[in-house]
């Protein structure tokens, strides 16, 4: 969901000049300096039953985001997205833009050149852009449990899960735990090289 929304927003941010830019920025990038509660109180105000836009989404989709897993996509979404939307920006402004004008005098549709231009000379910061914005969203607490509840089975994520084996079992707490760092060690360990040696 990140790279589908985050991207497009991110080539809009470094390449259109339109006004109120600035805000959109700010907009895009105020979850990481929200705390995560703020954040799930934000989502639950917006996409709530009685929110700015839910409100609207039930009464005319029957579609209710908070306290389903679909409301922990969302949360964990929102959280996670400046990560990548501020590696992708910064890659954008540093490609060569004179690569995309020769495509687009060849007669390369935008889409195109987008596709076979530009994706490529940022595939790199579209990589560790993904990967910090996963790393984000594995760890995302506050704005999860606030929007989507702690439901297992249903809305529980791992942190979630480690957060109330602690209160009933601090082995299985331990465990789970160490199942995260494994699989976030591997997984960035893995991925740095791709993404460095881009």
């Amino acid at each position: 969901m990140c790279l589908i929304l985050g991207v497009p927003l991110a080539w809009v941010l470094a390449r259109l000049e339109f006004p109120g830019r600035r805000f959109v920025r700010a907009l895009v990038t105020v979850p990481l300096v929200l705390p995560p509660v703020v954040g799930g109180v934000a989502l639950l105000l917006v996409f709530g039953r009685r929110g700015l836009v839910g409100e609207w989404l039930d009464q005319t989709f029957g579609l209710s985001l908070p306290f389903t897993t679909t409301g922990v996509v969302v949360a964990e979404a929102f959280v996670a997205m400046p990560f990548l939307v501020i590696a992708v920006e910064g890659a954008l402004r540093g490609a060569d833009v004179r690569f995309e004008e020769a495509a687009a005098t060849l007669g390369a549709s935008r889409w195109t050149t987008f596709r076979r231009v530009t994706l490529p000379l940022i595939a790199p910061g579209v990589a560790a852009g993904a990967v910090l914005c996963w790393a984000r969203a594995l760890g995302e607490f506050g704005a999860t449990i606030t929007f989507a509840g702690n439901f297992p089975g249903r809305t529980q994520t791992m942190p979630l899960a480690v957060y109330l084996a602690l209160e009933q079992d601090v082995d299985a707490a331990i465990v789970l735990s160490l199942i995260l760092l494994v699989v976030s060690v591997g997984i960035l360990a893995a991925l740095r090289d791709k993404w460095v040696a881009a």
